[in-house]
């Protein structure tokens, strides 16, 4: 397996889109074109998919190192109302653009951290987000919480209006590496509000676990994982630390590359984070999660139903989603729209009455089909093409820039279809890679992607 790792760990994409943000075409992209080819979709989609919604909360009060998160921090809780009214403003502009009234399907909150806001704020902007749409009968809500500030209230109050899976970032229990993370948290913290979580109703809970991290040695990531089976989370995103600081700026800049574990280490933390989790009866969903047998995110893999976007893993299969707030990514499954980085820029489109997106990408229908088998291949590892797919793409092509992976015995190709094998699902990155035909094209100049192994 080290000969496989030290020859497949290359920068490559994570793949929550195609094309990855990197090489979309932003000359093409207008927001009149994002507009109305997200009027068309919705027109299409809404009434019988409905919608996801992400909120981006980029507030935080300190900063974690390992984050690669746009976020903005501050002690100054007076940010949240105007932040929330523009949350707000933004979802009217949405709703005069779409007419009809929106089925909601899903809604994530993410951030930063989105248990910053206050517990009557946050009800205030769900609240004025269901106001006027349609809440679909199989809805799912979701948030991110932090261990350190989420609190009962927290809780309490988005479980009034309709949250019941939470996520709570845990990253590794082990103080040293805490220190070296700036995420001093100790595992009495994630127990009271996994525990809080369930006693009001939740029924979901996942925890979020990193591997990669600044001075983690194997031991550390068995310990975290053997106090994780105390908590017995119904889901895990046990995933690797994307070291990215050229991208990231000064946040992912708190410790030397030195500090991280060697590309071996690193994998077999992760094969033994991955045998330990699986003895303790979680199943392996797609790449870096896990869940239990009973929960949804289990019963879609077992289904061929999981579906991947910006959020990651979800059994919502809403083509459309809409970003809200700072840096938020939105999709109408034929285009891409990311909102300004900047609050203060974000602020004056809306103060303008315009939707606030400032890049995208128009997906082709090449962008489509190659899209679809990557999904394919990160959803269920593995992936059919019709004779229609073959007269826009070059499938004789890329199945010869995959003989490798099949020599290696990671893969099995034949006439129309790409299995991975249990084998090669820690490189199913690489085979998507072969698919990314702009990829091919042309390689970056600079690094923009995290290793894939």
């Amino acid at each position: 397996m080290q000969s496989l790792i030290d020859k497949y760990n290359v920068p490559g994409p994570r793949y929550t889109s195609y094309p990855t943000v990197p090489y979309w075409n932003e000359s093409s992209f207008t927001t009149d074109a994002w507009r109305k080819r997200l009027k068309i979709q919705f027109d299409r989609f809404n009434e019988n998919e409905g919608i996801s919604l992400y909120i981006h909360l980029p507030f935080c009060e300190s900063l974690c190192t390992f984050c690669g998160c746009h976020k903005r921090i501050t002690k100054r809780h007076e940010v949240e109302d105007p932040y929330i009214n523009a949350i707000l403003k933004e979802w009217q502009l949405y709703k005069q653009l779409l007419v009809e009234k929106p089925v909601i399907k899903e809604i994530h909150l993410g951030g930063g951290t989105p248990t910053f806001f206050s517990p009557d704020n946050l009800t205030r902007m769900i609240k004025g987000i269901l106001k006027d749409a349609i809440l679909d009968k199989d809805y799912s809500f979701s948030f991110e919480g932090h261990p350190n500030n989420t609190t009962k209230e927290h809780l309490q109050a988005l479980y009034d209006v309709g949250f019941r899976r939470v996520s709570y970032g845990v990253q590794d229990y082990n103080m040293a590496v805490q220190i070296a993370i700036h995420r001093i948290q100790p595992f009495e913290n994630v127990k009271n509000v996994t525990e809080w979580a369930r006693e009001i109703g939740y029924t979901s809970v996942s925890h979020d676990i990193i591997f990669g991290l600044p001075y983690q040695t194997l031991e550390h990531v068995k310990y975290t994982i053997e106090k994780t089976k105390e908590l017995q989370p119904d889901r895990i995103a046990f995933y690797s630390y994307a070291h990215v600081p050229w991208i990231k700026g000064n946040g992912q800049r708190g410790f030397s590359e030195e500090n991280l574990p060697a590309a071996k280490l690193k994998r077999t933390q992760y094969e033994t984070g991955k045998r330990l989790l699986e003895s303790l009866g979680y199943i392996e969903i797609g790449m870096d999660h896990f869940a239990l047998p009973y929960d949804e995110l289990s019963m879609a893999m077992k289904n061929n139903t999981l579906h991947r976007n910006f959020m990651g893993y979800t059994t919502t299969q809403s083509k459309i989603m809409i970003g809200l707030g700072v840096s938020s990514i939105s999709d109408s499954w034929t285009a891409f729209a990311q909102n300004e980085k900047k609050i203060e820029e974000y602020y004056k489109l809306l103060e303008e009455n315009e939707i606030p997106v400032y890049r995208g990408h128009l997906l082709t229908q090449k962008d489509q089909i190659i899209r679809k088998h990557i999904l394919n291949l990160m959803c269920n590892l593995k992936t059919e093409w019709t004779s229609t797919d073959e007269e826009m793409i070059n499938f004789s092509e890329i199945k010869e820039n995959l003989k490798e992976i099949e020599k290696d015995g990671l893969i099995s190709i034949h006439s129309n279809s790409i299995i991975v094998l249990e084998k090669g699902r820690p490189f199913v990155r690489n085979v998507c890679m072969a698919f990314d035909i702009l990829l091919q094209q042309k390689q970056p100049e600079t690094r923009l992607f995290s290793m894939t192994v």
